[in-house]
């Protein structure tokens, strides 16, 4: 007796009834069930963090009227929206813009890290921009665009497919969205935004020359073009045309001239290049009664059109055959219609002007063309995966409401200095603008890490901390504040949610002297405000050295195997009143700086000594400053590649309406993208 089912049209077998599907492990549970995206219960509120308005508040500070606020407002600032950028893992970022943008983003673009197991690096350039630190991961956190995903394609594919869910319902029902990727992910990324936009939505695979190197290797061809997939929500979308730069060979054709005021032209043959048809095949009598023969083919149009064209003198009746005219300013100036090869925009290099130094940065002519395709002044564009702001930047140029994120510290740093530069150029240029803000998602970030990864145990909280800070943890410690040690000191990991105080320091500090320890290193997310500072006098007084170092988020990324600590740095800054004119002068900083090779790390520690000012990248200065209240920016200065100099006092001459005590909040950034702040207080 056979007991083997009999398979057949009345019993098909089940491997019959299986679709094409890209298949990764990560997607279907144990049971055979496909894995949601895990997210929070309850969305975590963004918190905002920073307020950047700069030209508008330093024009109201200076109190100049060449034309009043109401007209300022209506010429050079927009306030129907307040643009965001974010600096968080993107999937809980998107989970907190549901609330408010589901359906409402018209157009996304990712350039996500797609050089799986490659080890990006940037230059950093020091004061004058003379001398530039080595590109090594030690000194720079750039480890933000290293692609460490533990299970490789799978986890790379796992953590594009929740993200892409999360993208897909944020597109309005018109929406686009370009995902930028090269080669090796192409087909990956394609089966993921099939399953996920339908293949029925996909639209083209864009090839973008960026270079013509002509290097090769015994294995491979020359890799020089990456791929943008276009795919939309459904198949009611926006495309706009757009156009290609003309040849130098067409440009030739537009060589006649009537005089008329027109300008030149160049001809089209009258002749169809198809069969014949009926009402196309005429001989065509001009208004001077000479008969045209008809071509072979007959006519590209209709016999009424061909007379329209002459009436308007579009015709030229010279020569053996007719043509028509094509006016530069009015057929093609703008160029020939862009087809799915994009070879005329080149990547940046050299000394381009847009060039800020980013591994992974856009030429701005590549997402201008994108945004011109499928977007209209005043929609709302996302990019999730921002990096130097080159989206941002071109939609904020051309009239675009937009939202960034990004995980890198380095990243958001960049972005807000460029999009600083561009309110001020438009300002300077009289055309509108709008504010952005700074946010992120604070300890609700680290809590949800906390409950999705440690299972809510602060013990493994520590344990993880010490892992990555390469130091061993204590089984026995001659006291629960001492959690390690490294290299003959003691290291104290504080809390998932604390803020590390003054108060905390001393009990750790009076509990390492107990123990016999010469040098403490303190682990926390947040420290309490001149903390740095006011270590110095713990140090002397109990003869011990004393660090204080930043956990780095990155190390809540999973499979995330190294990561970089920086030594919380100081500041000091002085007020200077003038009149009724306040300004403020910087006076002293220690930087952050990141884990280096010894020899590499007493270098920068010399040079930091030296002359810290050379550090700064950015510093900007709160006149305003209250507990609780986001950081307004009301003056800034920075460098930029081409423009080394900083100013270290600024020049604004603040004036405040009522008497009385004020705090000024004073942030530098360095050129880590790390920021320390301090207040400082005034009587007016």
């Amino acid at each position: 007796m056979n007991d083997k089912p009999i398979y057949g049209p009345d019993n098909p077998h089940p491997l019959s009834r299986l679709k094409t599907e890209l298949v990764w492990e990560g997607k279907y549970d144990e049971y055979g069930n496909r894995r949601s995206v895990r997210l929070p219960n309850t969305p975590f509120p963004l918190q905002r963090i920073e307020t950047i308005d700069e030209p508008h508040d330093r024009e109201k500070a200076n109190q100049l009227k060449m034309f009043n606020e109401d007209v300022f407002n209506k010429k050079a600032h927009r306030d129907d929206f307040r643009n965001m950028l974010i600096w968080g893992d993107n999937k809980l970022a998107m989970a907190s813009l549901l609330e408010q943008f589901r359906g409402k983003i018209d157009l996304i673009y990712i350039d996500p890290p797609f050089d799986v197991g490659a080890d990006f690096t940037m230059q950093v350039l020091l004061g004058d921009g003379k001398e530039i630190l080595q590109k090594e991961q030690s000194v720079l956190e750039a480890v933000a665009y290293r692609d460490t995903w533990g299970k490789g394609t799978d986890s790379y594919l796992h953590m594009m497919y929740e993200r892409l869910i999360l993208m897909h319902e944020l597109l309005n029902e018109r929406g686009s969205i370009f995902v930028h990727c090269d080669t090796r992910m192409n087909s990956f990324l394609r089966g993921i935004l099939n399953d996920i936009f339908g293949g029925s939505n996909f639209h083209n695979q864009i090839t973008w020359l960026r270079s013509s190197s002509g290097k090769t290797t015994s294995a491979n061809l020359p890799r020089d073009t990456d791929s943008i997939l276009f795919y939309t929500k459904t198949n009611d979308y926006q495309l706009n045309p757009i156009f290609k730069p003309l040849s130098e060979n067409t440009l030739k054709m537009y060589q006649f001239d009537d005089g008329d005021g027109r300008g030149k032209y160049r001809l089209y043959p009258m002749q169809k290049t198809g069969g014949p048809g009926p009402e196309t095949t005429y001989d065509y009598i001009d208004d001077t009664g000479k008969t045209w023969k008809c071509p072979t083919k007959g006519w590209r149009m209709k016999y009424e059109k061909l007379k329209a064209l002459e009436k308007d003198n579009r015709l030229k009746l010279g020569g053996d055959t007719l043509g028509e005219k094509a006016y530069w300013n009015e057929r093609e100036n703008e160029g020939r219609n862009a087809n799915d090869l994009w070879e005329d925009i080149p990547n940046l290099q050299g000394s381009a002007n847009e060039i800020i130094g980013y591994t992974t940065q856009k030429p701005e002519k590549l997402l201008e063309r994108i945004l011109t395709m499928s977007s209209v002044e005043n929609n709302l564009i996302a990019d999730f995966f921002c990096g130097s702001g080159t989206s941002m930047a071109v939609a904020e140029k051309m009239g675009l409401r937009w939202i960034g994120v990004d995980l890198g510290r380095y990243a958001i740093h960049t972005s807000r200095k460029r999009l600083i530069q561009v309110q001020r150029e438009l300002n300077a240029e009289g055309n509108p603008y709008r504010s952005f803000d700074v946010y992120n998602l604070g300890r609700y970030e680290r809590q949800w890490w906390q409950i999705d990864r440690l299972k809510g145990y602060d013990d493994e909280h520590r344990k993880i901390v010490l892992k990555f800070y390469k130091a061993m943890p204590l089984t026995n410690p001659p006291n629960e504040m001492l959690h390690g040690k490294k290299e003959g000191a003691f290291v104290h990991v504080d809390q998932i949610d604390g803020i590390f105080s003054y108060e905390e320091l001393k009990e750790v500090a009076q509990a390492a002297q107990a123990s016999g320890a010469k040098e403490l290193h303190c682990l926390a997310w947040e420290f309490e405000m001149e903390l740095a500072m006011k270590k110095q006098a713990l140090e002397a007084e109990l003869g011990i050295i004393i660090r204080l170092k930043y956990i780095p988020r990155e190390i809540m990324e999973p499979n995330r195997t190294e990561c970089q600590f920086f030594e919380a740095g100081y500041l000091e800054a002085k007020a200077i009143k003038s009149g009724k004119k306040v300004d403020v002068k910087l006076t002293r900083f220690n930087p952050a700086l990141a884990e280096a090779p010894e020899a590499e790390i007493q270098a920068l520690r010399e040079r930091a000594i030296k002359s810290p000012f050379d550090f700064i990248d950015f510093w900007a200065v709160d006149f305003t400053h209250a507990d609780g209240k986001p950081f307004e920016h009301h003056w800034q200065d920075f460098r930029t590649r081409k423009d080394r100099s900083l100013k270290t006092e600024t020049e604004i001459g603040w004036e405040y309406k009522d008497k009385g005590s004020k705090r000024i909040c004073v942030k530098v950034i360095d050129v880590f993208g790390v920021d320390t702040t301090t207040v400082i207080k005034v009587e007016v």
